[in-house]
């Protein structure tokens, strides 16, 4: 019986300390997920919730179609290297490559200019290069979301240098209104307005990648 009060009293006093503290906390409601998202609460982050934008459904039939224009481009390609742009891209890429009927070889390239915060830094890192040669190679760079348009500018410039025989980019979401270096994908799934957007494989500060809809955030 001892033993049972003092793990009671231990447990309560945990608790307190958390609450004081202002620890992780996550709270599903009825009302956020009605609205598409739960509503999130975490240290050093803003309280925010998740409205749906794009549903799963609309991402799916857009993969499909993308994947029907790519494989036309490169039919006659004797094998396309695809490139996808980590983390962001990881889900996307994986949906295309199913959809494309043409022979593929798949590579990553992590490349960043977020970090954590919400707004590119303008300063992108290389994080991880590519493992396989792609000179000569036909080329297409699958990105998840072309916002200043720096990243997607460093990296193509990166991979030219490679000599590729040819090479194009995908991108799952674009913000033309953020645009500060004049640069387009030849594909876009989805145009979008100025939001900070989750969901598909996107983040904000590595949450909410697993979501499989896209998800307009809204800080309270």
């Amino acid at each position: 019986m001892k033993n049972v009060v003092w793990r009671l009293k231990t447990i309560f006093l945990c608790k307190n300390v958390l609450e004081k503290e202002g620890a992780l906390f996550l709270n599903f409601s009825c009302s956020s997920r009605a609205r598409g998202g739960p509503r999130w609460a975490h240290i050093g982050l803003k309280n925010y919730e998740i409205d749906e934008l794009i549903s799963a459904k609309s991402i799916a039939a857009r993969v499909e179609s993308l994947a029907k224009e790519i494989t036309s481009f490169f039919s006659d390609t004797e094998k396309l290297i695809v490139v996808g742009l980590l983390r962001g891209s990881f889900v996307f890429i994986a949906d295309l490559a199913r959809e494309l009927d043409l022979p593929l070889e798949i590579d990553f390239l992590e490349a960043s200019s977020y970090g954590n915060n919400m707004k590119s830094s303008r300063e992108v890192r290389i994080l991880k290069d590519l493992r396989g040669e792609i000179s000569g190679r036909d080329v297409l760079v699958v990105e998840d979301i072309v916002d200043t348009g720096y990243t997607l500018h460093h990296v193509l410039g990166l991979l030219k240098s490679k000599k590729p025989k040819r090479i194009e980019a995908c991108a799952l979401l674009d913000k033309p209104s953020r645009r500060e270096i004049n640069i387009k994908s030849r594909w876009v799934g989805f145009e979008i307005p100025d939001e900070f957007v989750v969901g598909y494989g996107i983040d904000y500060a590595q949450r909410n990648r697993n979501l499989s809809h896209i998800g307009k955030v809204r800080f309270k």
